[in-house]
């Protein structure tokens, strides 16, 4: 079992948080199985909402899969206490915003899309926010400025305990 975590970094512009809209939240990874080197050609999901049964019934995983190549089968769990926020301070350095717990598959590469929700001054929200242009511009009315979140980078790192 590794644990991996998705450290994002991005340059904010009056935002003071950026999260994700809750736990029926999906993060969208390819994943290469550890035991082959195979890796996804498909944007796969997992979701801290969904659960799935490991096979012998030794619990459960956010997502499980068979390895279409070594047919083996691999699982993947969000943790659920290592889901933190993007704030202005953490601005222009990565922050890890999510772990996994990895069993035989490992993430490769992090696809941002939707449902991302973001905070700025004079508690103006913006909810289900789109960031696959790794981009987003917005105006808060409410303070008279305008809002962005740019460069957005992502790395997997593995985690130690």
């Amino acid at each position: 079992m590794v644990k991996i975590g998705l450290e994002v970094k991005a340059i904010l512009e009056n935002v003071d948080e950026v999260k994700t809209c809750g736990d029926d939240f999906r993060w969208f990874m390819k994943l290469k199985c550890t035991s082959c080197g195979e890796v996804s050609d498909l944007w796969q999901y997992v979701c801290l909402a969904e659960k799935v049964e490991t096979k012998g019934g030794r619990g459960s995983a956010s997502m499980v899969q068979k390895c279409k190549m070594c047919k083996r089968e691999n699982n993947i769990d969000i943790l659920k206490e290592k889901i933190k926020s993007y704030m202005a301070d953490d601005a222009e350095r990565f922050v890890c915003l999510v772990a996994f717990e990895c069993r035989g598959v490992e993430p490769v590469d992090f696809d941002i899309r939707n449902g991302w929700n973001i905070s700025c001054e004079s508690n103006k929200r913006f909810e289900d926010v789109d960031l696959s242009e790794k981009e987003w511009y917005d105006y808060n009315d409410e303070s008279d400025q305008s809002v962005s979140l740019t460069e957005i980078e992502h790395r997997f790192v593995k985690l130690k305990k």
